[in-house]
């Protein structure tokens, strides 16, 4: 090669190698890499306004969706939905509402329920299908539960308690005190509604009752004042002491592993300066085999590292706070959502994201798996456990610099 050619690549390299450090030392502010460029920031306020109809309101709760991050790219599924935009079932004792894969197609999962029993409303007795797996969010209820074997379980729970319903085991719920309760239910099955469920009045109403008095031993008339319509909810008077109540099931004997479980009882798995996250799974809550849960709790400007999930689809419901995620899938595709109190997201196997608390107070966030055991890969965990200068040359970042990347699974990190 000449000196005129090597100085004319020479000279390249060094022109390449600017463009580089210019789209990095930008990094902050560029638009899209792919083209079209995309994002705010590459057109003009009028261009990006909304003259025509619009809700304002409703715009604001979702300012991700008005104006999306200039480095989201592509399409993908809608990973948000709200407790707050689905219907209540409203009777005596409480209402509840649900979100399924009928109202959000994303959830391929899981089933949620959102449950409200007033002071001494009753869910009435009754089984599933589906696993049910439940966390009290306000007051305190009563559950009782008979199992496989005909062990009956009658516990208080308050909030941050578990609870575990294995499928086909009967069980009922009462809100207890002043307040009653609200509480979040989980179904394994994510077609699982809380409207078409087993109840006890369906079954006895559309059985003859000859059949009846035969089988419960009693004459039939006993049954004449039964309800024709199935309760569902409904206004029962206050619960008695609770070891009355237990006292009187004690004859079928105790489960071996309790079905209930106090999550925010038990010792974070992680606490830093940025929040904590407290983890039940079948390792510690016994009873749950197929649903793991994480409370997440961050602090204003806190952020949950970039991570993944191999072993199942994230499920999300936000209890307080407001937040902001984005979520990255092959394509490249990534897309960010805003969320508030009663919104449900969900993230599919595998796929990477982030959380940041966009608020001024803490943010907390339930996690559901449906899995038996959590499961994560930490994106900086994996970048300091690679050799460093495979890493290097991927992200033209000095290895020292590399070195100082936190290389655990530290779940949240402080603003």
């Amino acid at each position: 090669m000449d000196d005129l050619s090597r100085r004319t690549v020479l000279a390249m390299s060094a022109a390449g190698g600017a463009v580089v450090a210019s789209s990095g030392a930008g990094a902050a502010s560029f638009g899209n890499p792919d083209q079209p460029a995309q994002g705010a920031i590459n057109s003009t306020p009028a261009a990006t306004s909304t003259p025509g109809p619009h809700n304002p309101t409703l715009a604001a709760q979702l300012p991700s969706f008005q104006s999306p991050p200039p480095t989201d790219v592509g399409t993908m599924p809608m990973l948000w939905s709200s407790f707050n935009i689905m219907p209540k079932r409203i009777q005596a004792g409480g209402w509840g509402r649900q979100v399924t894969i009928t109202e959000f197609p994303a959830s391929k999962d899981v089933s949620g329920v959102d449950m409200r029993l007033g002071p001494g409303g009753i869910r009435e007795l009754h089984w599933h299908l589906a696993n049910e797996w439940g966390i009290v969010t306000s007051g305190r209820c009563r559950v009782t539960l008979l199992d496989q074997q005909g062990r009956a379980t009658v516990q208080d729970v308050g909030v941050g308690d578990l609870w575990f319903f294995p499928a086909g085991c009967p069980h009922a719920l009462q809100g207890l005190g002043p307040e009653g309760c609200e509480f979040l239910l989980v179904f394994d099955d994510a077609s699982q509604s809380e409207f078409s469920t087993l109840l006890l009045t369906d079954w006895i109403a559309h059985t003859p009752p000859e059949i009846l008095a035969q089988n419960f031993g009693v004459p039939a008339d006993t049954f004449k004042n039964i309800p024709l319509h199935d309760l569902w909810i409904f206004q029962g008077k206050e619960a008695g002491p609770l070891a009355a109540a237990q006292a009187s099931v004690a004859s079928g004997g105790t489960p071996p592993e309790p079905f209930t479980f106090s999550l925010t009882g038990t010792k974070p798995v992680k606490q830093n300066a940025g929040g904590t996250i407290h983890l039940a799974d079948s390792r510690t809550f016994k009873a749950s085999k197929t649903i793991t849960a994480a409370l997440e709790t961050f602090k204003p400007g806190a952020l949950r590292r970039m991570h993944w999930h191999p072993n199942a689809d994230e499920w999300q419901y936000w209890i307080k706070g407001k937040g902001r995620m984005t979520v990255f899938d092959a394509g490249p595709r990534a897309r960010t959502f805003d969320f508030q109190p009663g919104d449900v997201g969900v993230v599919p196997r595998n796929q990477g994201h982030y959380i940041q608390n966009t608020g001024t107070e803490d943010l907390q966030v339930l996690i559901i798996f449906k899995a038996p055991e959590y499961q994560e890969v930490d994106l900086s965990n994996w970048l300091t456990h690679t050799p460093p200068d495979l890493v290097a040359q991927h992200l033209n970042i000095d290895p020292a610099v590399l070195a100082r990347f936190p290389k655990d699974q530290v779940g949240i990190q402080p603003g």
